[in-house]
């Protein structure tokens, strides 16, 4: 099981601050010896305007407070974006659903999740190739809720179809012909997690899943709990 690298984006964005940060106390330091050296020998018959000088205070004040700002965030945001990847990590060898219409047909099965919003009476399941073809349908009623739908791999046809990635759509209509909505969801174990993207994609046999899609999480049946 493989799992990508993480991008050092956020590092290179830490040091760009840091060093602002050192480059600002740098001129605020001269900033200030000038000043000193201005204040001593300045004219007592010609003083110095204050609210020139004062205001130039301010001005730096506000820019090293927005630096100590931004570096706040950057800090909130690494600790999320860890937080996030040991998460992600966490699902793998987890079965999991993600919303979706992808199955890996694999050892002569395939296996989608889906959640029926009322009774449909009358369904239509079709499954696709990965080329859009139409190789499996069938047609029976739903129960409201969810539920599993088991595809053996064998198409309309009688014949066997090779592995791969196929797509399911469910169609359901009530006793009226009323449309009733099934949404769909992709099921399997998850091998492997990319963190190359901004966002964790999990593997599930041949199938990439964002994180933000998978809906529940749980320890597949065949592995004992601990």
């Amino acid at each position: 099981m493989a799992v990508s690298g993480v991008s050092n984006t956020s590092t290179t964005k830490n040091s760009t601050i840091s060093g602002s940060g050192s480059t600002l106390a740098g001129n605020f330091d001269t900033f200030l010896s000038i000043l000193t050296t201005q204040l001593k020998n300045q004219s007592p018959l010609d003083p110095m305007d204050t609210n020139a000088f004062t205001q130039q205070l301010v001005e730096f004040s506000g820019v090293e407070q927005q630096l100590k700002t931004n570096t706040f965030l950057e800090a909130l945001l690494n600790s999320s974006q860890a937080s996030r990847n040991t998460d992600a990590v966490s699902f793998i060898g987890k079965e999991i659903n993600a919303a979706g219409t992808q199955a890996e047909l694999k050892n002569g099965g395939a296996t989608w999740a889906y959640n029926a919003a009322a009774q449909a009476s009358n369904a239509v399941v079709t499954i696709k190739d990965a080329t859009g073809n139409v190789v499996y349908s069938e047609k029976g009623s739903l129960a409201q809720g969810p539920g599993n739908f088991l595809w053996d791999g064998k198409g309309s046809d009688g014949e066997t179809k090779p592995d791969g990635v196929y797509t399911i759509t469910i169609d359901g209509k009530d006793l009226s012909g009323s449309s009733v909505s099934v949404t769909t969801a992709t099921t399997g174990v998850v091998t492997a997690v990319d963190f190359s993207g901004t966002e964790p994609v999990l593997t599930v046999g041949q199938s990439k899943i964002k994180l933000s899609t998978v809906t529940s999480v749980k320890i597949p049946a065949s592995t004992p709990a601990t």
